[in-house]
């Protein structure tokens, strides 16, 4: 059994994988964590996430990390600032991470690289298990064909979103890079070209990444491949927030015991 404590736990997807935690056989939940001063603190898990499967569980509502018993696992749907304080926090209580966080900066990379040499982390861009399929037939797509192919990826989300693009959208250029041999800094055209005709044409090996942001869409992506005269689209859609809850609980159930070392969904997939 393994147990778990939800960073953020009072937000929109924390409440989500309270909920859905109740679904995993494997899964123990152990702790409801939030920021200090959250006008939410001392109520149930149960409550927050609407889930009266949750009341044997005893769980409510905290600020401190170490009050929350014995935690295997700490899944983080936060922000960046929040996520480094939790790597320190892990790292002095040797608790794994599954990371759900957007948004993260190179130097956030290169912590969460230094922290998985003592505890083990799994971070994606996107726990959706549909999406990291999508991560991998867009980089076998890469490698089986040619620069005369041009290569675009456009992402749609809600109006409320915070980053862009989406992390998800620079996992599929990340996917794609890697399996090429490319260097992303080198390679991605972001957004509209303009009105210079000089730049505006599409450059052989570009990727062109595109960013729309619009009403309730909880998620698109797509990865075109086009030459002259056919066209290849691989697409994501999420219709509900719950896949990615569902993904990272079962990252979760899968870190758990793990060795110190840097993971990702792929792995939980055998990709």
């Amino acid at each position: 059994m393994t147990s778990i404590a939800v960073l953020g736990a009072a937000g929109r997807m924390g409440r989500r994988l309270l909920a859905l935690s109740s679904e995993f056989e494997g899964l123990r939940l152990a702790a409801a964590l939030e920021h200090s001063g959250h006008p939410d603190l001392g109520r149930s898990a149960a409550e927050l996430a609407a889930e009266p499967a949750l009341e044997s569980t005893n769980v409510v509502l905290t600020d401190s990390f170490d009050t929350a018993g014995q935690i295997d696992v700490l899944i983080d749907f936060t922000g960046p600032a929040a996520t480094r304080a939790a790597l320190e926090t892990c790292q002095r209580s040797k608790t794994a991470m599954v990371i759900g966080t957007t948004g993260l900066t190179d130097n956030d990379h290169r912590l969460i690289d230094d922290a998985a040499k003592m505890i083990p982390i799994l971070q994606a861009p996107n726990m959706s298990l549909g999406v990291n399929l999508l991560f991998a037939l867009a980089a076998q797509a890469a490698t089986r064909l040619d620069q005369s192919w041009d290569i675009e990826i456009t992402e749609a989300h809600h109006r409320f979103k915070k980053d862009a693009p989406s992390g998800t959208a620079l996992g599929i250029v990340s996917a794609i890079c890697d399996a090429t041999g490319k260097n992303a800094d080198e390679t991605v055209a972001f957004g509209a070209y303009g009105a210079d005709p000089d730049n505006a044409p599409r450059q052989p090996g570009q990727i062109g990444v595109h960013s729309i942001r619009m009403g309730d869409v909880v998620g698109e992506h797509t990865a075109t491949f086009a030459a002259m005269g056919e066209r290849i689209a691989l697409t994501h859609t999420a219709s509900s927030r719950d896949i990615f809850a569902r993904g990272a609980l079962k990252a979760a159930a899968w870190l758990g015991g793990k060795s110190p070392a840097r993971y990702r969904m792929g792995d939980v997939l055998g990709l």
